[in-house]
């Protein structure tokens, strides 16, 4: 998905009359066939918000499980199938989740209707339009829409912000945060400046910060922030589906939160690897490889680091989640207690406290003791508060992990140690399907694969329609027979791919599911490719794909006509190691962007990789949904080079 964004327009007037709820919204016309319906700018942004509350994760896609939750706010308790049901009625795809299309498609139909509630998903949606809660107004809908927020994480996700960018120059204005106020957290996001150095604090240099406009802030440079922080933000790995730098500007509550959750979650997640914990060979058990250790998801492996250590102590608890087996404080206890040094003076008796809520505060007391009272509160243990758990735990973890490597990995070097773990080729592809949406989330290459849901999502994605989804074999799998199922699935893919002239001679869906890296990579990069010239074809209008040459034709006519002297022969070109040829381009679609005098002038590695960072990050400022990193351009990997061409005549196209 690509995401171009131009500054906001004008903010609509506030009004002093009272949102009216579904039905009354849809009451305003009439016509006969759903397809003629056309909803204005401020109706189609108030649906969308709704969307946004009913899809909690922000993945693009309303599940059974979020559903619930909703039913969970109106006080009502709803069977399973009841909500498969709802589902279904508006699933137009058959993938068992609501996306936005067809969420839209739904309220076209009631319109059609002349406000008749049509179905039970669509009365669901009305009363929860009708529910109060605490928020503010949502400019993305530029009415008096209320918004649900929860107060624990704003306080949970300041004090993050304070502790993480505290020494940070650019935002002394700002931080600290006062965490008793919500609302200075969605305040101090609106420039964009804070977005963008949470981004570096999650994943380092991922934004370079003479990019950043931070004085003489007006509308338009605001915008820029914005923009630049949200492509990052999908280059990161983010969902940032239905969320624009309007929304950031506004301070949107429900979306502020969902991406600064986001953002938080990654750099999280970003230490639990073997290069900046060896110790994690510890978590083996039976017969599992390296290999199956490392594809685990991170609150998985988060999971089992706590009952190691449990076990460790000689304590005879385990948990199984972040929620209710954490309530009573006691496997934080022992935990603390196992990976504290001593001379901290972390002890377990806070276990003799039998008020829950007492015992939470000594126990964090003793967190504090490591500097790591981070992101719960005693509160938020006793509820179960999973999201902001998951984050204390993961916190610990990067701060004290208590694990020392096994005797074969010790003494490996870093670079050793990082050969074992992701790839930047691998990285960068999981990021890309990431910031799409796929469910579910993407976390190891090969074993998130082994379904193929998230590959058929991909080819959905490259051409609509092109899945037929009732061959789709939908998980949860049974046991038996489940890998003959995930092996059709991907049979089927690689059936798609043949019909897209993919070049996969060789290839059989048995090769994805045993994740054989260059296959499944090959498939991959070609998905990528793919996506890339579709977005382009539309664009352009043509009738028939992009091609390579059209698209090196397009770069030199451009820079041609912007009298600038770089020129490129094709994607291998030794002269984009540079990164003049793209920064010149840059500078070319949007005259003036480009600061000249912030480049490097010198031809050793550290001025290349200089220049090749700024060139990524004004990419991304002006509009362009860059995945690639600065060392691709340095080292001209074709492949990479190409995608940031591509994405940069569509930007250009998109004028």
């Amino acid at each position: 998905f690509f995401f171009f964004f131009f500054p906001p327009p004008p903010p609509l007037a506030a009004s002093s009359c009272s949102v009216p709820n579904m039905s009354d919204t849809l009451k305003r016309a009439v016509v006969s066939d759903w397809k003629e319906v056309k909803f204005s700018p401020e109706e189609e942004a108030e649906f969308k918000n709704t969307f946004s509350e009913f899809d909690a994760d922000g993945n693009g896609h309303i599940t059974t499980d979020e559903l619930a939750e909703v039913f969970k706010k109106l006080g009502e308790s709803v069977p399973g199938y009841k909500l498969r049901d709802m589902i279904a009625e508006v699933d137009t795809d058959k993938n068992n989740t609501v996306e936005w299309d067809e969420f839209l498609t739904m309220m076209k139909k009631v319109r059609a209707s002349g406000g008749k509630i049509v179905g039970e998903f669509s009365k669901t949606v009305n009363k929860f339009q009708t529910l109060t809660r605490v928020g503010g107004k949502s400019a993305a809908s530029a009415l008096d829409t209320q918004h649900s927020f929860a107060e624990e994480e704003c306080v949970a996700f300041a004090d993050w912000i304070n502790s993480s960018l505290a020494d940070d120059e650019d935002l002394k204005s700002k931080l600290p945060l006062d965490t008793s106020k919500p609302q200075k957290l969605f305040e101090a996001v609106k420039d964009g400046i804070l977005l963008c150095k949470l981004i570096n604090s999650s994943v380092s240099d991922t934004i370079d910060p003479r990019t950043i406009n931070k004085t003489k802030l007006n509308a338009f440079l605001i915008s820029e922030n914005q923009t630049l922080a949200l492509n990052s933000a999908a280059a990161i790995g983010c969902n940032i589906v239905n969320i624009g730098p309007e929304d950031m500007v506004a301070g949107t509550e429900h979306l502020v939160l969902g991406l600064l959750w986001q953002i938080i979650r990654i750099g999280l997640f970003a230490k639990i690897n073997l290069q900046s914990c060896p110790g994690l060979t510890r978590l083996l058990e039976g017969d599992e490889t390296l290999a199956d250790l490392l594809a685990l998801p991170p609150d998985v492996l988060l999971l089992r680091w706590v009952n190691y250590h449990l076990k460790e102590a000689g304590c005879a608890k385990r948990i199984k989640n972040f929620s209710g087996d954490i309530k009573d404080s006691e496997a934080y206890i022992y935990l603390l207690k196992q990976v504290a040094p001593a001379e901290f003076g972390v002890d377990v008796r806070a276990l003799t406290e039998s008020n829950m809520e007492k015992r939470a505060e000594l126990m964090l007391q003793n967190a504090d003791r490591l500097g790591c009272r981070k992101f719960v509160r005693p509160e938020d243990v006793v509820k179960g508060n999973a999201k902001l758990n998951l984050a204390f735990v993961a916190n610990l973890f990067n701060t004290y992990p208590g694990l020392t490597p096994t005797e074969e990995f010790q003494g490996l070097s870093d670079f050793e140690l990082g050969e074992m773990d992701e790839t930047r080729e691998e990285k960068t592809f999981r990021n890309w399907m990431n910031s799409l949406g796929v469910k579910p989330f993407v976390h190891n290459l090969y074993a998130d694969l082994d379904d193929g849901m998230v590959l058929l999502q991909l080819f959905d994605a490259v051409q609509p329609g092109v899945v037929d989804w009732a061959k789709v074999n939908q998980p949860p799998f049974k046991k038996m027979g489940a890998n003959m199922k995930k092996i059709e699935n991907l049979n089927y893919a690689i059936e798609l791919g043949g019909k897209l002239k993919f070049s996969i001679v060789g290839i059989q869906g048995k090769d994805i599911f045993d994740g054989i890296k260059p296959l499944t990579l090959a498939v991959v990069w070609q998905l990528m490719r793919a996506y890339t010239l579709s977005i382009l074809q539309k664009l352009s209008g043509s009738s028939a794909r992009i091609t390579d040459g059209q698209i090196v034709g397009f770069v030199n006519d451009q820079l041609k006509a912007a009298g600038k002297s770089s020129h490129i022969d094709g994607f291998k070109d030794q002269s984009i190691s540079t990164s003049m040829p793209v920064i010149d381009l840059i500078d070319s679609i949007k005259p003036g962007s480009v600061d000249y005098s912030l480049l490097a002038q010198g031809s050793g590695e550290d001025d290349l990789k200089s220049n090749a960072k700024y060139a990524i990050s004004m990419a991304r400022k002006i509009g362009a949904a860059v995945y690639a990193l600065p060392e691709d351009l340095v080292e001209v990997k074709p492949k990479m080079v190409m995608t940031v061409f591509a994405v940069l005549m569509a930007r250009a196209l998109k004028k």
